[in-house]
């Protein structure tokens, strides 16, 4: 009997620890949202950005550096998305298990198909064009697919007595994408082959899924302002190519997008990028959902 209490006290003590919910923080809330997803209530989760801001250009507060500092696992959508403001908050936190390389990092875009992957060599002159391909897969939602299962093997991999909970969610997040892209494709397939126009070159992705085309920028280059002498330009070209619509995130100013798609007779759509773009979006569905309903509700 004088066993008991220690016996109790490493039961609880085991206990404890299989309870304790991994601490996953995630660059944007996209990524979060996944993980919270198929983590449920065994995972707590933080994303840095915020759905409104540039996911090029967050806002690098010191607290992040305390938030990793004690994450278990830090998510990341690479190909350089995060990379002019990430590295040094993760070289502050001084936590070696968020390392590239160690058990508690992931960088997700090794397991999407990129777009817009250079063939040839870049240099700054180019504007900002990523040597490794588009970073914006999220605007893709199939691309959910690729990102859950990395999420969920991750988190499998950390706390293999969860893995049968969270290979259950990841299932469920799947069908449930399944189950409504079948709903958005119904809706945006009469918008096959129409031209737009967009900001930043943030919406590829999703135009390549739903089969709309790209008939050009405001952007001069990739993440240079529009320019006088480009939106000049872009005016009678867009507008001899039949463009109706002008998509922007809602971080853009909207005086130039305004003002061309007021010369060619097009609709201005603010579009957010991310989770969290405004009050109507609280997970990866209702993204798309607020999204499409945009493009829809404008033809």
């Amino acid at each position: 009997m004088k066993y008991l209490p220690i016996l109790f006290l490493m039961l609880g003590a085991a206990t404890g620890l299989a309870e304790k919910a991994l601490n996953v923080v995630a660059t944007l809330p996209d990524y979060a949202a996944i993980a919270r997803a198929i983590g449920g209530d065994r995972i707590t989760v933080t994303n840095l950005a915020k759905g409104t801001e540039d996911p090029h250009f967050v806002d690098a507060r010191p607290s992040f550096i305390r938030v990793l500092n004690k994450a278990d696992l830090l998510i990341e959508g690479g190909a350089e998305l995060e990379i002019g403001w990430l590295p040094p908050l993760v070289a502050g936190a001084r936590n070696k298990a968020i390392l590239a390389g160690n058990p508690g990092h992931l960088t997700l875009a090794p397991y999407i198909r990129l777009l817009e992957v250079p063939i040839t060599p870049i240099d700054r002159s180019m504007g900002d064009v990523h040597p490794i391909g588009n970073p914006h897969f999220n605007m893709d939602p199939l691309n959910g697919k690729p990102m859950s299962a990395a999420i969920a093997d991750k988190l499998c991999a950390l706390t293999p007595g969860n893995a049968a909970f969270f290979r259950a969610n990841q299932q469920k997040f799947v069908d449930e994408l399944d189950r409504k892209f079948a709903e958005w494709k119904k809706l945006m397939d009469p918008m096959r082959g129409t031209k737009v126009v967009t900001y930043h070159k943030s919406f590829d992705y999703f135009l390549d899924r739903f089969g709309l085309e790209l008939a050009g920028t405001l952007e001069p280059k990739p993440g240079l302002e529009p320019s006088p002498t480009h939106i000049s330009a872009l005016i009678p070209q867009a507008k001899g190519e039949g463009v109706k619509y002008i998509f922007m995130e809602p971080n853009r100013p909207r005086r130039t997008p305004e003002y061309v798609a007021e010369a060619i007779g097009a609709k201005v759509l603010v579009l957010p990028l991310m989770v969290g773009g405004n009050e109507h979006i609280n997970n990866y569905f209702e993204l798309f959902d607020y999204d499409i309903a945009q493009i829809t509700r404008a033809q």
